[in-house]
């Protein structure tokens, strides 16, 4: 008779990588925000084209070439990143908060997960529903305006990273908001001005000099250079630097994310 190896307490019987735990998780993170595409993919696509549409009546007449391109092409990739990344922060950051005001967060912690599987699992929704905006916007751009991007490489990478540094920001607001309207407070008075006051809709050379200089100590800037640099082949920064600092800013974020979900902070009682 084959003897039954016994296990420690909490011992892990998956191996490494609970491949089926972390399946189940990145499936359950798709399925909430594709089984209501009309609010989550839609709605940021016609977003985007409003704000397209808006800025070039309103300024495309009488605004000349930005950096050698025509206003309407300058703004489209900071619009597409823009997009990403506020997509992207709401995802992970509304999954956790609906869980720990639903109740149910114990749902995702009592499974045999690692902190370092969680943070997979949640990233990976975010990221998935930061790259759908962003092919769908890149489609609609192609369509309405015939503009294609000029190192589609180069943009899929700064749209992936800058979907992970979202999502990673969007882990921790979660962590941190008990309530709807913390979480509010956040996407209002640091997500959106970062995403705005990041080169978005002008060129930072057109700053003056605190800001101008304040500007490349943001994250955001760099990603939405990068896209534009991807899209359009001109940027206001080195896109190899950006990508160097954007990088350091998610590796930094996840690590972040991480240890918080190791220890549980304001998961637990």
């Amino acid at each position: 008779m084959t003897e039954i190896p016994q296990r420690e307490p909490g011992e892990r019987r998956f191996g490494a990588v609970n491949w089926l735990g972390l399946y189940t998780l990145c499936r359950r993170e798709v399925l909430r925000f594709t089984t209501v595409w009309t609010q989550t993919l839609l709605a940021p696509l016609v977003t985007a084209g409003l704000f397209l549409v808006i800025f070039t009546i309103a300024l495309g007449p009488g605004r000349g070439a930005v950096m050698g391109v025509p206003f309407t092409s300058f703004i489209a990739p900071g619009i597409l990143m823009m997009t990403v990344i506020q997509n992207a922060f709401a995802n992970t950051s509304s999954s956790l908060v609906i869980s720990k005001v639903q109740g149910n967060i114990v749902d995702t912690l009592m499974p045999p997960l690692a902190p370092f599987e969680l943070v997979l699992g949640y990233l990976a929704g975010g990221m998935a529903r930061g790259l759908f905006v962003a092919v769908a916007i890149s489609a609609g751009l192609a369509i309405s305006t015939g503009l294609v991007p000029h190192h589609p490489l180069v943009l899929l990478v700064f749209v992936l990273l800058g979907a992970a540094f979202m999502s990673a920001l969007g882990m921790l607001a979660g962590l941190w908001s008990n309530k709807f309207d913390q979480m509010a407070a956040i996407t209002n008075f640091i997500i959106t001005p970062l995403a705005f006051l990041s080169g978005t809709f002008y060129s930072v050379e057109a700053l003056p000099a605190g800001m101008y200089e304040a500007t490349h100590f943001n994250p955001v800037f760099y990603l939405i250079d990068g896209a534009r640099y991807g899209m359009l082949g001109v940027s206001d920064a080195n896109p190899a630097t950006g990508f160097v600092i954007a990088a350091g800013a998610t590796l930094v974020v996840l690590l972040a994310a991480w240890a918080l979900l190791r220890t549980g902070w304001r998961l637990k009682a």
